[in-house]
């Protein structure tokens, strides 16, 4: 059976095919000019979801690099805070050695140490309200100062929270940025309690030098505060390598992601170009075999 051909169904045909040949050169010039293979869903859709499924995580793992960094920050406020604090307790330690030597000191050198710790025990109180953001990072989840001062009594408070803060720099990992002002700088304001304020210690000392009294046991006080103050020191370089580690992991995942997304949705560039080419090619020859086709057939000179 031989099917008929008309020249309509001829022109209908060869506008068909030259509207898919334009249709595959505008795709390609979408992707040369883009620089992309997938532009839109409808592209690829597989390619999509799995583009959109990188980009999720490039996201996830940039939230995660700052909170890297804030908590690098958190941690390096502390530090420089602690050994800030540690120099004026061993300025302290240093002078309550030389008050506790009676014999080389009369009353007027006494009230001179006395005022110089008074003046240490401010500088301190300075630093353990250090804050990083409009935040105390010695007063737990407390928005407020770490340490207050009774304007009658003269002592200091802890206002501190007992919650930590965090930073997660992981799906299911977290580093505490915070430290424990309470263990630092201590609480009570006994002189002579386990957990006495260095505040209260040196409260007592500079009124013990006034009163001509012995400071000698002060030594043994001030060392056990120093110590504590050592200790944290030690906690938050473990944590900041810690943070440090975690920003070296995740500069490697950024890189990696970044490697994923381009193999998902770049385009070989030189490969697209050829092939562009050939398209253009393709569609003028498609153009001038369409335009051969549309020419006005004999019926039409016989209307």
């Amino acid at each position: 059976m031989i099917t008929r051909v008309t020249h309509q169904s001829t022109q209908r045909a060869a506008l068909t095919n030259l509207q898919a040949t334009q249709s595959q050169l505008a795709q390609l010039q979408q992707r040369a000019s883009s620089g992309k293979m997938v532009t839109k869903a409808s592209d690829d859709p597989a390619k999509a979801a799995d583009a959109m499924a990188l980009r999720k995580e490039q996201q996830a793992a940039a939230q995660y690099s700052r909170n890297v960094q804030d908590g690098v920050s958190w941690l390096t406020s502390i530090d420089t805070a602690i050994n800030t604090s540690l120099s004026y307790l061993n300025r302290a330690r240093d002078l309550v050695v030389r008050g506790a030597n009676s014999g080389a000191t009369n009353a007027e050198a006494r009230e001179a140490l006395a005022v110089e710790i008074e003046g240490l025990r401010g500088s301190l109180a300075a630093q353990a309200n250090t804050t990083y953001l409009g935040r105390s990072v010695f007063a737990g989840t407390s928005d407020g100062p770490a340490y207050t001062q009774d304007t009658v009594t003269g002592d200091y408070t802890y206002n501190g929270s007992p919650g930590i803060v965090e930073r997660r720099t992981g799906a299911g990992t977290t580093v505490r940025v915070d430290a424990d002002g309470a263990a630092v700088f201590g609480t009570s304001n006994d002189p002579d309690a386990p957990d006495a304020s260095v505040y209260a210690l040196l409260t007592d000392i500079a009124a013990k030098l006034r009163a001509g009294e012995d400071v000698q046991s002060d030594i043994t006080k001030i060392d056990a505060r120093r110590d504590k103050m050592l200790s944290e020191i030690t906690g938050v370089g473990a944590r900041t390598n810690q943070l440090e580690s975690a920003k070296e992991l995740l500069g490697h995942k950024a890189m990696s992601l970044k490697g994923d997304l381009s193999a998902v949705e770049d385009i070989d560039l030189p490969a697209t170009l050829i092939e562009l080419q050939m398209q253009e090619v393709a569609y003028q020859a498609a153009l001038g075999a369409t335009a051969r086709v549309l020419q006005p057939s004999l019926l039409d000179y016989l209307k």
